[in-house]
């Protein structure tokens, strides 16, 4: 419907008629307004690892218990009789499918055919992947799915976040391995106590991860109030030095203030959309992976008549095969129980 009696349009009789015998002056682009950017995807996407078929597809041998005996021995050198010690397990996961369906309609094509200003079939071929990676982006914040505290499991979907970087509250038995009986498969999970985000509190749990892991996280991920009350405690903290000569109104190189990543003792912290308010994911993405089929990495299947079902059509899919991999749980910690914005 025209939009009648603004600015240089007439309304009325006028206005209708004009309408009818002009063309629209679109705007040759589809602008999507219902998709985030999500640094964690993002992250799991750089750092995926290829996956094949067979029953658990992937299979991960993990050392939990020590294979040797250490012991002190004198002058002579003796030692006990060595025995054999058991302490390697197959960590095991099943790969997941999402599928995302894109219908095309035969008349569809004979209406738009040299007549399309923005092809409805790409505008539908893009949507599929920004679907199907708003949907993978949610799901890494779910375990399996549902909402906080994360414990209803859907087996058809990716173990996220609160399944991989657990101690066993929300998931006893992760990749065929209970937590219960192999603690060395267990993140840490911590409660700040509904307190503000603070770089000493972050600090704090960094802390807990390198004691428990033996390694630092690589990077953080919180929601965006979460990381906005964080960010206040370093923007707090900034300063401005100006040289002789500079001002702020004609220096090129102005002074910037805020940050994109917030850096706790080396790890970056971002703010990812899709994140939990109140929540603190620590990872180490050289054990943290999305392993994907290498044969259904976000295939297109092609198109399909769909004539058997009495439908001038076409119907296609795109698939992606995976599964969020944990291989080394103990590097990684979960933070509840932090204040947020109200953004």
């Amino acid at each position: 419907m025209a939009n009648l009696g603004v600015g240089i349009l007439p309304s009325g009789a006028t206005g209708n008629e004009i309408s009818a015998i002009t063309r629209r002056a679109f705007v040759p682009k589809l602008v999507v307004q219902l998709y985030n950017s999500s640094p964690l995807l993002a992250a799991c996407i750089a750092n995926a690892q290829p996956a094949s078929g067979g029953v658990n597809s992937v299979t991960v041998p993990v050392q939990g218990a020590a294979m040797t005996t250490a012991a002190w021995t004198d002058y002579s050198g003796s030692f006990a009789q060595p025995t054999n010690q058991n302490g390697i397990k197959n960590a095991e996961f099943a790969l997941k499918a999402l599928v995302v369906p894109t219908p095309f309609l035969g008349f569809e094509g004979a209406v738009q055919l040299d007549h399309a200003i923005i092809p409805r079939i790409e505008a539908v071929m893009n949507d599929a992947t920004n679907n199907m990676c708003d949907t993978i982006a949610n799901a890494l914040f779910l375990n399996g799915s549902g909402t906080a505290p994360f414990t209803t499991t859907n087996n058809q979907a990716i173990i996220g976040l609160p399944g991989a970087i657990d101690d066993g509250t929300n998931m006893t038995t992760y990749g065929n391995i209970s937590r219960s009986t192999d603690t060395y498969w267990k993140s840490k999970v911590y409660a700040a106590g509904n307190v503000n985000p603070t770089r000493a509190n972050v600090l704090q749990y960094i802390t807990g991860v390198l004691k428990n892991g033996a390694e630092m996280p690589t990077f953080g991920v919180m929601g965006a109030g979460t990381w906005a009350l964080l960010a206040q405690d370093f923007v707090a903290q900034e300063s401005y030095i100006m040289s002789p000569g500079q001002s702020f109104d004609t220096d090129s190189k102005q002074p910037h203030s805020g940050f994109r990543a917030l850096m706790v003792s080396g790890v970056p912290i971002y703010l990812d959309p899709y994140c939990p308010e109140g929540v603190l994911y620590l990872a180490n993405s050289n054990y943290l992976s999305l392993y994907i089929h290498e044969n259904a990495a976000f295939a297109f299947t092609g198109f399909e008549s769909t004539l058997p079902n009495f439908q001038i059509g076409y119907i296609g899919a795109v698939v992606a095969i995976m599964e969020l991999v944990s291989t080394k749980p103990k590097t990684m910690a979960r933070v509840s129980g932090y204040n947020s914005l109200t953004i």
